[in-house]
């Protein structure tokens, strides 16, 4: 019956060897026969298991091992199944995996085919839920001093819940019945395959809205712990942490407790909790505020009451206004009629005052005599001091005639010596040998030649006449003749040195 099992679809590849009856088959054909009957006989299966040796490739796929006390064996997650798979699998995690045995021919090696996964047990769920929350707690996610206050009248409310069901009904109802506000609604899957990560996107835009709520409400009904395990997924808490508007969280029951919980600014055990926490009851505001007027119209009649009575105690001990205009009217009219009194006695006694001092005063002649005899003196010392200057100048005058024969004679005596002077430069002037033909030579830089080897033939000279300067160059001589060139005179210059005798003398071309 076994061989029926195994080979029943597979005939012998080769003749059977001389004396056996035992038929040959290929090691394929092995592997094919057994994969069909794991395939067969186990059909889909539920595996539960310690996740171990967990690697994630490029390509999606996902290759893991569960294990157990009893043994281990091998999984695979394809690519398209990774995303369906209802959580993120992880090394040290205990699970209940779904699927399907198959075996892998080209290893002789069978495998568990991976299509759901789910936690093994509220216990592990707990266990896992307890260690994230104490990594969360350890970073500050749970710190009070992050808390946000929530807003007393916000004019828009968020919502992110599901777009079916109660929750949003009773959100919606709440708001309308206690304070008719704007409600935004992001609607998200709130258990199953993708709902944290669309939950944790939902957070995250309505933070980043033009016009983002005052508040947001993250809400769903009560469920089993499989089916608020979105809530308590590590992206939601760390959007819901990191969000920078005011969260309430509304999830489950009463008795529900999720991580959301502890990162949200406020907890409400319902979503009608939380819709109450959002806004407040109108009436009661209008009751608030009529109260508060009344009681801030009492408190203003209680201040003016307060303030007249002090205006009237501070009237009371003021003077009278009028009296005191007459009291002073009176006194200045007293003190006119006591000026007008006083008045002539006080012109009286400074003209009696005036008198005696004039009694006292020296009389004019006798001031004027001092003054005219002082002047007289010194008119006597201005005349006497006048008269000795004139005679000084006439002395000095008549002395001015023989000084100037003195400085005749010298000047005389100056002119003659200056005239020889000029004779003398007359004589020795290098002007009066040009005016009797004689040429002086210098060089580009002015300074005059006295040698013929002082400068090289081709050299250029000024000649300097008694009428004016020309310019010259040098050419050889040959044997010191004078020469007609084309118009050109040339002349000697100088005789030849003694010591150049034997040299021919340079040429000068005017």
């Amino acid at each position: 019956m076994e061989r029926d099992l195994l080979f029943s679809a597979q005939e012998p590849q080769n003749a059977t060897s001389a004396g056996s009856n035992i038929p040959e088959y290929s090691v394929g054909a092995i592997s094919s026969a057994i994969k069909r009957v794991l395939e067969g006989s186990f059909g889909r299966v539920r595996v539960r298991g310690e996740i171990t040796e967990m690697k994630r490739y490029a390509s999606g796929h996902i290759y893991l091992s569960l294990k157990d006390e009893g043994g281990k064996i091998a999984g695979v997650i394809w690519r398209g199944n990774a995303s369906r798979l209802g959580m993120v699998p992880e090394n040290g995690t205990e699970v209940i995996a779904t699927g399907r045995i198959s075996s892998y021919g080209e290893r002789s090696s069978y495998q568990l085919i991976i299509e759901r996964m789910e936690f093994a047990g509220e216990g592990a769920m707990l266990a896992r839920i307890e260690a994230l929350r104490v990594r969360l707690r350890d970073e500050g996610l749970f710190a009070p001093e992050r808390k946000k206050p929530i807003p007393s009248l916000p004019h828009r409310v968020g919502v992110i819940t599901s777009r079916s069901g109660a929750v949003l009904h009773d959100i919606c109802t709440t708001i309308a019945r206690r304070f008719p506000r704007e409600i935004l609604l992001w609607p998200v899957a709130v258990q199953g395959e993708g709902a944290a990560q669309q939950i944790a996107h939902a957070v995250k835009a309505m933070g980043q809205l033009p016009h983002p709520p005052d508040v947001l409400i993250v809400a769903r009904g009560g469920g089993s712990l499989e089916d608020l395990m979105a809530f308590n997924d590590e992206a939601v808490v760390r959007a819901v942490a990191a969000c920078p508007l005011p969260v309430i969280s509304a999830v489950g029951h009463e008795t529900d407790t999720t991580l959301v919980d502890y990162a949200a600014d406020r907890r409400a055990p319902t979503p009608t909790a939380a819709a109450e926490m959002a806004v407040p009851v109108r009436s009661e505001l209008v009751a608030d505020l009529a109260h508060r007027a009344a009681r801030l119209s009492s408190g203003l009649v209680g201040i003016l009451q307060k303030q007249s009575l002090q205006l009237q105690a501070m009237a009371a001990r003021m003077l009278d206004l009028p009296s005191l205009l007459d009291t002073a009217r009176m006194r200045l009219d007293d003190r006119a009629q006591r000026l007008e009194l006083a008045l002539p006695g006080f012109v009286m006694r400074a003209r009696a005052r005036l008198g005696e001092a004039a009694f006292h005063l020296p009389a004019m002649e006798t001031v004027l005599g001092q003054r005219h005899r002082l002047l007289e003196g010194q008119a006597g010392r201005l005349q006497a001091g006048w008269e000795r200057f004139w005679q000084g100048c006439q002395m000095r005058l008549m002395r001015m005639p023989l000084q100037i024969g003195v400085i005749q004679g010298q000047c005389a005596v100056q002119r003659e010596r200056l005239v020889g002077v000029a004779r003398h430069l007359e004589a020795v002037s290098p002007r009066a040998v040009l005016e009797r033909g004689y040429v002086l030579v210098q060089d580009a830089k002015g300074r005059p030649v006295t040698h013929a080897a002082a400068l090289p033939q081709g050299g250029a000279v000024q000649l300097a006449f008694a009428d004016g300067a020309r310019q010259a160059k040098l050419e050889p001589n040959e044997g010191g003749k004078k020469r007609h060139r084309k118009g050109r005179v040339v002349h000697e210059t100088a005789a030849t040195p003694p010591e150049a005798d034997n040299k021919s003398q340079g040429e000068l071309a005017l």
